[in-house]
């Protein structure tokens, strides 16, 4: 009986360290199991990349008065489900000359997902996006950043790779309160081929939204250019 239950709690233990490490692994950086996985940009050049999750939604319409204003070009990574709601928003962003990623279609953590659930998700926001008018590469970016085995095998299978960013100051507390502190901690921290993540298209957001211009002054002065995702990948 003690035999039994001492291989009882040793296979508890064993169970918690593997789920512990695969949770690690679905918001790793820099591993997973299939294909590849992007960070940065591997580049000497003074260039980075601006990119928006979520979305379209009402705000769209400011942050491309701010882009316009600045002659900057970003990549947003937009959800199938806001595009059909705000379709004529998801347009404009594909009008002004803009990158439109695939952020999937109800933004649900693709992880412990089945295949059929992974390949509607995806496929189904490539139809979206392209429908808005945008023809060039729809790279992927998985909600929250999270991906396991069965999302990055569809990635690699259909050659594309899982976009992640290297900066994220919008998804600290203490820094996302305060738009100066999101463009100091980009300033502070910045470096070639960063990917900038922020999150500008809802009204709890108004702080991001806030820092985007700082953000462009102060990397431009330091004397990057911004580029697409896509562009900064070639």
């Amino acid at each position: 009986m003690k035999k039994m239950l001492i291989i009882a709690l040793i296979s508890i233990v064993i169970l918690f360290a593997i789920a512990y490490g695969l949770l690690k692994i679905s918001g790793s950086r820099d591993f997973q199991f299939y294909g590849g996985i992007v960070t940065k940009a591997e580049t000497t050049e003074k260039v980075v990349a601006l990119t928006f999750d979520d979305g379209p939604t009402d705000n769209t319409d400011e942050i491309l008065s701010i882009l316009k204003e600045e002659n900057v070009k970003a990549t947003f990574f937009v959800t199938g489900r806001e595009i059909e709601e705000n379709f004529e928003e998801a347009k404009k962003l594909a009008e002004a000359g803009h990158e439109l990623g695939n952020h999937s279609y109800s933004h649900k953590r693709m992880v412990l997902k089945t295949p059929s659930f992974i390949k509607n998700e995806i496929e189904k926001t490539d139809e979206l996006v392209r429908k808005a008018g945008y023809e060039g590469t729809i790279q992927f970016r998985p909600p929250n950043g999270k991906k396991l085995i069965l999302l990055p095998r569809y990635l690699d299978k259909h050659d594309r790779k899982t976009i992640l960013w290297n900066m994220e100051p919008d998804s600290y507390p203490e820094i996302a309160s305060d738009s100066e502190k999101i463009v100091m901690h980009v300033n502070e921290n910045i470096e070639p081929g960063s990917i900038i993540l922020l999150h500008v298209m809802y009204d709890s957001r108004e702080e991001s939204m806030k820092s985007v211009k700082g953000i462009i002054t102060e990397l431009k002065a330091k004397g990057y250019k911004f580029q697409t995702v896509s562009e900064m990948l070639e």
